[in-house]
């Protein structure tokens, strides 16, 4: 698509990413050249911290995820700058807004038919079920009745969950039909699953549009849901190689039958072990990197960039090879989670690098920061810890070390309105140096 010439005299073509990231999980300067293309960002007021000082403008938002607030934002920025060459958003609960304003555009890159099979679970599992591969029982539940049917087919517990939600936002694991007394009314579209009690995997990596092309498989320790409800949250990476090979296989599988085309992805899987070998069973899937410390896992010890590949692929580019040579070491992460309801005021915290045994790379606030009230969910938390080991028992036990170890603690604070936000301050700065 030839997009049409920028108003003015900038001729350069017009990139609009949509970023609510304050910490740098994606390097964009090194991803698109700033000085060749007019690359813009549509941000939230805490994502403000990622956007490089080279972008050719900013439009801020509340929230990236509302379609209202971003067609605004980039028909400002189209009004600016010309109409996007491309629209590139790495977070996951961004992707269907990204989708939207470029079909609205007629810019080249994802639609939102082929992303809502990776965005509501319902989609998702009917296609893993279709292709005959292996998914915990599911059904769309729009009412109590529905789940009392589902359970009183197939068991108690069920879990029930929004259909297009992340970081497990939503999400309850009902045991009998007494729980259902305290949800709330079911103000969204919800479904409902079988409970599966064995240890949940990730795997992380790209899938070329036929098999995965680069892909780590970890274990969780804990659950993301576990970490909504006030538990730490880690993950090691897998040295057992009949667990990896598994793994990997059905991950193929899955992938395929929800696109034929090139995606990074963040899968996650049962893993149970069965005789004679190991069983994998589906959960679900993103057409995105993982979060957490994932993307930093992988440029630490592995040597490759997904953002960087996330990125390349939505420009319409194939993605690069390695950046450096993996450390052939294994990777793992912690998050703790956040010591009051935010935004609170940090108020003490214990580093932990240095430790004998303790995490390579740490991500804390120092006392007297603000941990802010912001959509990026395991981004803003008490504590984020990278660990390297030679194997995976190694690492796992320097994680729980250092989970029972650290200390963070908070106290609320509440914002005036008397208080310039940083968005003010940002379209002050932006209107005296226009």
């Amino acid at each position: 698509m030839s997009p049409e010439r920028p108003v003015g005299d900038d001729d350069r073509p017009h990139i609009v990413v949509i970023n609510r990231w304050r910490e740098h999980y994606a390097h964009y300067p090194d991803y698109v050249d700033h000085t060749v293309n007019q690359v813009t960002y549509v941000s939230t007021e805490v994502g403000l911290g990622s956007v490089p000082p080279e972008a050719a403008g900013v439009a801020l938002v509340d929230a990236t995820d509302d379609p209202v607030q971003a067609r605004a934002a980039v028909a400002a920025l189209t009004e600016r700058h010309g109409t996007p060459r491309r629209i590139v958003a790495l977070k996951e609960d961004d992707l269907l807004v990204a989708a939207a304003l470029r079909e609205d555009l007629g810019v080249p890159g994802p639609r939102p038919e082929g992303l809502l099979p990776f965005r509501d679970k319902l989609l998702m599992c009917r296609a893993v079920r279709a292709a005959g591969l292996p998914v915990p029982a599911f059904a769309a539940a729009d009412s109590p009745g529905d789940v009392l049917d589902f359970a009183a087919a197939g068991g108690w517990p069920v879990v029930l969950k929004p259909r297009i939600g992340s970081s497990s936002a939503g999400v309850r694991v009902l045991t009998g039909p007494g729980d259902l007394t305290a949800e709330p009314v079911f103000a969204e579209p919800m479904l409902v699953q079988a409970f599966v009690p064995h240890p949940i995997h990730h795997v992380d990596g790209v899938f070329d549009g036929k098999r995965t092309s680069r892909l780590r498989v970890s274990r969780y320790v804990n659950t993301c849901l576990g970490f909504r409800e006030g538990s730490f949250l880690g993950s090691v990476e897998v040295d057992d190689p009949e667990v990896v090979k598994t793994v990997a296989e059905a991950a193929d599988g899955f992938l395929a039958a929800l696109t034929g085309e090139p995606t990074p992805f963040h899968l996650e899987v049962f893993v149970e072990s069965v005789p004679g070998g190991t069983r994998c069973v589906f959960l679900e899937v993103g057409a995105r990197v993982g979060g957490a410390e994932i993307p930093f896992i992988w440029r630490d010890l592995h040597g490759y960039d997904l953002m960087r590949a996330a990125f390349e692929l939505q420009l319409g580019l194939a993605p690069a090879a390695e950046a450096a040579p993996a450390t052939g070491e294994i990777g793992g992460w912690l998050l703790i989670p956040a010591p009051e309801t935010r935004p609170c005021l940090i108020t003490h915290v214990t580093s932990m690098v240095g430790r004998a045994g303790g995490p390579y790379a740490e991500a804390l606030l120092p006392p007297g920061e603000v941990l802010p009230e912001a959509d990026a969910y395991y981004e803003h938390v008490g504590g984020r810890f990278r660990f390297r080991g030679r194997t995976s028992g190694e690492v796992e036990a320097a994680l729980t070390e250092t989970a029972t170890r650290f200390r963070v603690t908070a106290e609320p604070v509440v914002r005036t309105n008397a208080e310039p936000s940083a968005a003010a301050e940002y379209a002050a700065h932006a209107e005296a140096t226009r």
